[in-house]
């Protein structure tokens, strides 16, 4: 006879907050359970980079695949098991990345005058005719920035234009640290997704 599988009070406070990140859209649950799991995901992440940096870059953009995957997420296990699961094989992603020393903002597209801007960057100091192809790499980038919600297009420019960390948006914008994280890592998706809109009808 099978047995029915029980969950901890914990573990069914999970599947609400995820309920409502789906029904709802919710970007207060999704702020909720970012801030029940973040430290535990940040400091398994440390373990394996050492760099407080990029753990801390890992650990919201593992949150950004969870959300993103969310309506796969199967309630016969527990969120954390799944969540940590993200975790570990992003921070392998990003390792074997780390090896080959680039930056992968995305691939390939083209600008306003047809001309092909690879998006892959060397992770090195770029020479003069580098620069020049770098500044039109972020400018591209920018006029995509520009498509979005002005207040993605504001937490996207002070985060990775203005390199401000997440504590100081959060001051800046007199937000909840935790609120700004779930709006960012909703940002990136939404960049993301313009930019493989506009692969895709190259």
């Amino acid at each position: 006879m099978n047995q029915i599988k029980t969950f901890s009070k914990n573990a069914q406070k999970d599947f609400s907050l995820i309920d409502h990140i789906l029904l709802y859209k919710s970007e207060y649950a999704c702020s909720e359970l970012m801030e029940r799991y973040k430290k535990s995901v940040y400091h398994m992440i440390l373990k394996k980079v050492p760099n407080q940096k990029d753990a801390e870059d890992l650990t919201i953009e593992t949150f950004a695949k969870a959300f993103h995957k969310l309506a796969l997420f199967k309630k016969n296990h527990a969120f954390t098991t799944w969540l940590f699961r993200i975790a570990t094989n992003h921070t392998i992603d990003f390792m074997r990345r780390k090896k080959i020393q680039t930056t992968s903002i995305h691939s390939s597209f083209s600008d306003d005058q047809g001309a092909i801007l690879n998006l892959d960057l060397l992770d090195q100091n770029l020479v003069p005719d580098e620069v020049i192809i770098n500044d039109q790499k972020i400018e591209l980038v920018r006029l995509f920035v520009n498509q979005m919600e002005s207040k993605y297009q504001r937490l996207i420019t002070l985060r990775y234009f203005d390199e401000l960390s997440y504590a100081e948006i959060a001051q800046l914008l007199n937000t909840p640290l935790g609120t700004i994280k779930a709006q960012l890592y909703r940002s990136r998706i939404l960049l993301s997704n313009l930019l493989n809109n506009k692969r895709q009808h190259m």
